[in-house]
């Protein structure tokens, strides 16, 4: 019933239920459950790679139909904040592909299917799946409908912006300085882990934040210190 709702809310039905079932299996369910199986067979690394590209293709496209006039280096920035682990593993989660995963045992105890490495790559894998399984013309509307928030016509272009570089570009421009980010603390067990980073300028905080990552946490507090600025 799981598969049935995950191809309803893709849009799009496999013919290969086969392949859909390997692109949400873990390299850590394949290592422990389908030695027997051809490493190419055993998990969905392989489509990971694939749909990687795919939906690098098919994001570009989306951006320069959805906005014409920006130039190569805004679409540069737009594709990374829109192609990232956490924009990736959030889109996984409106599918609910952290119910589906299939994890081993070590990554299932640790809350393996909430971690956005794994649900970022299996949302690459499917977009693989879907591509192997119907072709170009398949994926496309898949990837379309997921990433379909990013294209408002309303957005502006700055809400795209990786906020780290956005930060670094307006800090260039006025001061001809560059921002630092220093980790302050760690938070909670292992596998649950919340990190506080503070980005500074010339010595002087301009704002911290959390984040289940380093990554993210620097993310954020970049977002905060642009606000700040603004």
């Amino acid at each position: 019933m799981k598969y049935e709702e995950l191809q309803d809310s893709l849009g799009y039905k496999f013919g290969d239920r086969g392949i859909l079932i390997q692109s949400l299996t873990h390299t850590s369910y394949g290592h422990e459950y389908l030695q027997e199986k051809p490493i190419a067979l055993r998990d969905n690394e392989r489509l990971e790679f694939l749909g990687d590209a795919i939906l690098d293709v098919i994001i570009s496209d989306l951006l320069i139909e959805s906005f014409p006039n920006a130039s190569e280096g805004q679409l540069s920035k737009m594709r990374a904040a829109v192609v990232n682990e956490k924009t990736l593993a959030d889109v996984a989660k409106t599918v609910n592909l952290q119910d589906l995963v299939r994890l081993g045992k070590g990554e299932s105890l640790t809350g393996g299917n909430l971690k956005p490495s794994i649900l970022s790559s299996t949302l690459e894998a499917i977009i693989a799946a879907v591509y192997l399984d119907g072709g170009f013309n398949a994926a496309y509307p898949v990837v379309r409908s997921l990433f379909s928030r990013f294209f408002e016509e309303e957005r502006e272009l700055i809400a795209f912006y990786d906020h780290k570089t956005q930060l670094q570009e307006i800090l260039q421009s006025r001061w001809k300085l560059a921002p630092t980010y220093n980790l302050i603390q760690t938070h909670g067990p292992d596998h649950a882990k919340t990190f506080e980073v503070e980005v500074k300028i010339n010595g002087k905080m301009l704002a911290s934040a959390t984040g289940t990552s380093k990554k993210e946490a620097e993310q954020n507090a970049a977002r905060v210190a642009v606000e700040n600025l603004s």
